[in-house]
């Protein structure tokens, strides 16, 4: 979720955007923008499953309709429908700032006396009303370039990712259901949370790009692999399977909370900053413009797939989607930049998800195994806000802007109560530290003499 700095140099292309590469190059270059997307595009719905205590078949239909919901978004945005989508390489997948929410919110409807079933209704009732607040703003992105700032984007990220770093640590130790069985951080759950670490982080020291970006999915592999040594799969929930998963229209029903809608609607607004810098990006490395009325146009559609797409995602019983940035690396190691290379990925991700093995399968990975990615996947998002905030430089203002936003997005992740006299939503880290950071960036005054610091490494990650 990182954005590429705006004064880099541009791409070299191998195949441009327009470009119709041959068959088999561009099934190969499909499978590894899958490679770069497909754990985080999974893991969103298992780790919500997990902390909710949702019941197997639950859990694997969100991850069913994660990919179908991310093949047909990617199929719109790169397709560009009238005013609808960028018509860019822009990959759609599960929008990881909803899953701190997801769960704060299931938890209350749980102490509520909410069933499973009314519980998952309502969180995506709220979700699928709320995708209709990035359609909206997506005409008004004009009127936002003043809120809409890497100091904000940065901090939003930020929060995503420290915000969720408190559940990859709980699956490290062994998962919410390890606490309950008092298994929790035995030295089983860790030693198998840390062989998964140190593989990735052994193939991240690779100069080969694609041993780099295929270490999560190796690192998996291998701790799933000893996992099942250990007695720690369970291959219960792949049993009477049917062969093909049928997505249903609100398959949970529909129900809509009022006081979740605010916290989901605020989520919704401030990812906007996050969509507008991931396809700035996706533009800059595919050569395409950032300034003037074409590249408006394309922001303009991006948002506006954003929001369709996760009015589709949450209406099939996927989490919200969104536009994901890793693909922007693939773009820039492969020097492919088709939208064409979209139609593939986006054909590949709906078979998958049509058929229920997969989704299954992916529910039977042991807590631990997901934790030991999940510590250094959440860590990474937290640097690239950090490398978001530094975009176009920073200045005391903007160290003064971060340090308030992320101290009290943290303070009330450590003591939600503090804020219980104010709206539900301020006792949301994300939305806590995403609001301070615009309020800030809005009253705070701009002294132009001071001198700015730039970075100007070009840090991949």
């Amino acid at each position: 979720m990182s954005h590429t700095q705006l004064h880099e140099e541009p791409t070299n292309l191998v195949y441009k955007l327009e470009d119709k590469p041959p068959f088999f190059s561009a099934l190969l270059s499909a499978m590894t923008h899958l490679l770069a997307i497909f754990v985080p595009m999974i893991t969103p719905a298992l780790i919500v499953g997990g902390a909710l205590q949702l019941p197997v078949e639950m859990t694997a239909y969100l991850v069913s309709m994660a990919m179908i919901a991310s093949g047909v978004g990617t199929y719109i945005q790169v397709n560009r429908f009238g005013f609808i989508g960028s018509g860019l390489l822009s990959i759609q997948s599960v929008n990881f700032s909803f899953v701190t929410v997801m769960i704060g919110l299931g938890m209350g409807m749980k102490e509520d006396g909410f069933s499973e079933n009314a519980m998952i209704s309502a969180l995506l009732g709220v979700s699928f009303v709320g995708a209709f607040l990035i359609m909206g703003a997506a005409w008004i992105l004009p009127y936002l370039k003043r809120v809409i700032t890497p100091t904000v984007s940065g901090v939003v990220v930020m929060m995503i990712g420290l915000s969720l770093i408190h559940v990859g640590i709980v699956d490290f130790g062994g998962g919410f259901a390890s606490k309950a069985d008092g298994t929790f951080g035995s030295w089983s759950n860790l030693g198998l949370a840390t062989l998964v670490l140190v593989i990735i982080l052994v193939f991240n020291c690779f100069k080969n790009p694609l041993l780099r970006m295929g270490g999560i999915a190796i690192g998996l592999v291998v701790g799933y692999i000893v996992a099942l040594f250990m007695g720690k799969v369970d291959f219960s929930a792949l049993h009477n399977l049917p062969i093909i998963t049928v997505p249903v229209l609100f398959k949970y029903g529909f129900d809509f909370q009022w006081h979740a809608f605010f916290i989901a609607g605020t989520i919704y607004l401030l990812s906007v900053f996050e969509a507008v810098g991931d396809l700035t990006a996706t533009a800059l490395v595919s050569n395409q413009p950032i300034k003037g009325e074409t590249f408006d146009k394309r922001l303009r559609g991006g948002v506006m797939a954003d929001g369709l797409v996760s009015v589709i995602a949450t209406a099939l019983g996927s989490l919200p989607l969104t536009t994901f940035a890793q693909n922007n690396g693939v773009i820039q190691m492969t020097g492919v930049a088709s939208r064409h290379i979209g139609k593939y990925i986006a054909v590949i991700l709906i078979i998958l998800g049509l058929f229920p093995m997969v989704g299954r399968f992916f529910t039977t990975i042991p807590s631990p195994v997901l934790g030991g990615a999940m510590v250094l996947m959440f860590g990474l998002i937290t640097i690239a806000g950090i490398r978001i905030i530094l975009t176009n430089g920073i200045r005391r203002r903007e160290a003064i802007i971060c340090a308030t936003s992320v101290g009290l997005g943290l303070g009330v992740a450590f003591e939600p109560e503090i804020f219980n006299q104010l709206p539900l939503l301020f006792q949301n880290p994300i939305c806590m530290g995403g609001i301070t950071a615009v309020v800030l960036n809005l009253i705070l005054p701009q002294d132009e003499q001071e001198q700015v610091v730039y970075i100007e490494d070009n840090l991949e990650i």
